[in-house]
């Protein structure tokens, strides 16, 4: 019986790739690891290209959604999806630049990258961007709203089908190449010696992040207990069984049947839990969010770059939207985080390919944390709504 690639999940192929690169590094010859080098380089390029046209593509339509549908009780549950996801970031800034520093030592990583030999690609195609990131989110933000206020259908419809086209281009193009991609990028580092030390720095960096996705779960509950006059330790058991389910699919979406009944067990109206629901496993994802931010400090403390509260507070606000905006796609949120991870934290290709292999290596605890922080938007969109005259 024959084993087909495609039926290997990405994490797996993520892991093999990293093991792979680290493990050639050690014996391959100069000139093929510069042959992968020039693979990389073409296709930072060819990504660099792509995510103005992910954040157009993705954002505009979001905005225009949030702006009409089911008017008032949309806006609500996608500002407190929002605001929810931005507190996350937060959470995960202080607790990560409290905590990494003591993992990580930055004089040894700064000295350590100084001292890396680059490999040089054996040629480059350069693909200039159409629009620089900022322009693209102005973009976005622009149309989206202009779409929103005068209800455009035609408009509406063609972001739509770009949409579409960009989420197919990252389903089949980006995604199926992502573990060549990071196969050259750790074959380059264990090349040059830097592989080592940031893969004994993954192990501790996950078990925070798992620790903070517990803490951010247990304060969810507690907050939307205290407004829905519910046990918030006993809603959140209640919850368990999507959590689980989440972890085991890596998917919100194929969790929500899940979500959806654990929500009512929770004494969620049907009507609530059939809109918020299907709607938070598209744009909540507060626990992608902590993950991004903490990979992110983790990255800049391991390659001695800068953690600035100020450059973060930008970050973690663009952040939001960015989730809001990402598709339902395996590593769909870490690719639309790019955008702002290159504009503001100033992320090199490099940089992101390795963001994307922590992020991807814990993709399923953070979709189980989004899948179950939408039970507790839920209850308090069912208390906001339960309060207003019939």
């Amino acid at each position: 019986m024959q084993l087909k690639l495609s039926k290997i999940g990405l994490l797996p192929r993520i892991i093999i790739a990293i093991i792979l690169g680290v493990v050639c590094g050690m014996f391959f010859p100069e000139w093929c690891v510069r042959c992968f080098v020039t693979f990389n380089s073409v296709f930072s390029h060819f990504l660099s290209f792509l995510i103005p046209l992910i954040i157009v593509g993705l954002v505009t339509p979001a905005i225009a959604d949030i702006g009409k549908g089911a008017g008032r009780l949309l806006l609500i549950t996608a500002l407190i999806a929002y605001g929810d996801t931005v507190c996350s970031g937060f959470l995960s800034y202080f607790t990560s630049t409290s905590f990494f520093p003591a993992l990580i030592d930055r004089s040894q990583a700064a000295a350590a990258v100084a001292n890396a030999e680059e490999l040089q690609p054996f040629f480059t195609i350069e693909i200039p961007p159409l629009l620089d990131v900022m322009s693209a989110l102005v973009t976005a933000f622009v149309m989206g709203l202009g779409i929103a206020f005068f209800e455009s259908p035609q408009l509406k419809k063609g972001f739509d089908e770009f949409r579409d086209i960009i989420t197919k281009t990252i389903e089949v193009a980006l995604i199926p190449i992502l573990p060549i991609y990071i196969f050259s990028i750790f074959l380059n580092m264990s090349f040059t010696g830097q592989a080592w030390r940031i893969i004994n720095v993954f192990v501790a960096i996950i078990g925070v992040i798992f620790v903070m996705h517990i803490i951010l779960l247990v304060l969810q509950y507690c907050v939307a207990g205290a407004i829905s006059g519910r046990n918030p330790f006993k809603a959140l058991y209640n919850m368990l069984p999507a959590y689980f389910t989440a972890l085991g699919t890596s998917s919100s979406a194929a969790t929500i049947p899940v979500t959806l009944n654990q929500a009512k067990k929770n004494g969620v109206s049907e009507g609530i839990a059939g809109f918020v629901v299907p709607l938070c496993a598209t744009i909540h994802l507060s626990g992608s969010a902590m993950k991004i931010t903490a990979c992110a400090v983790a990255l800049l403390l391991m390659q001695g770059g800068t953690i600035a509260i100020g450059e973060f507070t930008g970050f973690i606000l663009m952040l939001g939207v960015m989730m809001v905006a990402a598709p339902g796609v395996p590593g769909g949120a870490i690719m639309a985080a790019l955008g702002v991870l290159q504009s503001i934290l100033g992320f090199t290709a490099d940089q992101q390919a390795v963001m994307i292999a922590l992020y991807i290596t814990m993709d399923s605890f953070g979709t189980a944390c989004n899948v179950t922080g939408d039970g507790a938007i839920a209850l308090v969109v069912d208390r906001i709504y339960g309060m207003k005259p019939k």
